[in-house]
């Protein structure tokens, strides 16, 4: 059994408004990138960064958008298309669940406004055709859009689907208000397996799997076929999200699956930068230290896109 692994950075942004600003001779000069470059050349790391088109007011009004963003790198993106690519997330960070009851149109927009982008500064061999939308939860019509702007596989989130009882109070972040504006037939409740406390309870669109069907593609390269929107629907985040890990834990933690076939693990982008809140100084350790123990136990670095048959 050949073992597989994916591995994704979400929320991605800053990096584009720094190489903008900083004009560095080579985008590898980055720090976030010459890591991200370091874990490719020593353990075959590949990576896809799910980014936002602009920055988020909810850090002050230093605005940042694609649409700025310097193409001197262009032949670097494109250079590196065989491990470093791009995927589609969302328009900015806030509000949470941001297509959960999308429009068609809405959707195609976006994607199309950011692809357009990255082809202009990258190329489209840097664009991928595998979506982890931000929060996840997609409409269906969101689902029909991804699938006509050419993408083909979408994250899904797990469980059993569960009816609102009501209550702002049971949902964190002011997420009822999410899940009501202009709610969609198929917007309700699950309760997601994650360390985050605070989220167990969660949102969930049209990409959604049951228990039973999850249990068909567990810790494999399987997907669920969906006939109506023609997307491919698998949970991508199977194993680890290292911004939740401890330097100290992860070894242990990723040990539970490493008999799998498939290890789809991930973490976020603004961990990495001393000036966000929640700063983790050891972002680029426990990055090594998960290459390292996937390379050991005989994993190889694949696309998302990839698992595609």
């Amino acid at each position: 059994m050949d073992k597989i692994s994916t591995f994704v950075i979400d929320d991605v942004i800053w990096v584009f408004r720094d190489l903008t600003r900083q004009k560095h001779a080579s985008m590898f000069e980055h720090p976030f990138l010459n890591m991200l470059r370091e874990a490719h050349d020593t353990y075959g790391l590949k990576v896809q960064l799910n980014i936002f088109f602009k920055t988020d007011n909810f850090y002050g009004n230093d605005e940042f958008s694609l649409a700025e963003m310097t193409d001197i790198y262009k032949k670097e993106w494109e250079e590196a298309a065989d491990w470093l690519i791009f995927g589609f997330h969302a328009k900015q960070e806030f509000p949470d669940y941001p297509y959960i009851n999308a429009d068609y149109e809405q959707v195609k927009t976006d994607f199309t406004q950011m692809q357009n982008e990255v082809y202009r500064f990258a190329s489209p061999k840097n664009w991928s055709i595998a979506v982890l939308n931000h929060w996840r939860p997609m409409s269906k019509d969101g689902c029909k859009a991804l699938y006509d702007c050419g993408a083909r596989l979408i994250s899904a989130t797990i469980g059993d689907r569960l009816e609102y009882n009501g209550d702002p109070l049971s949902l964190p972040y002011g997420h009822a208000s999410r899940l009501l504006h202009n709610r969609k037939p198929e917007t309700m409740l699950f309760t997601r397996n994650s360390k985050d406390v605070a989220i167990r309870h969660s949102l969930c669109g049209y990409n959604h799997v049951t228990v039973e069907e999850q249990e068909l593609t567990l810790c494999t390269s399987k997907y669920i076929e969906n006939a109506e929107t023609g997307l491919k629907f698998k949970n991508f985040l199977s194993s680890i999200v290292h911004n939740l890990s401890s330097v100290e834990d992860i070894r242990e933690e990723m040990a539970q699956y490493t008999e799998n076939e498939y290890f789809g693990w991930g973490t976020h982008e603004q961990y990495f930068y001393p000036e966000y809140y929640a700063y983790q100084s050891e972002y680029k350790e426990k990055l090594m230290i998960a290459c390292d123990v996937l390379k050991n136990n005989g994993y190889k670095f694949i696309f998302m896109q990839d698992l595609i048959k």
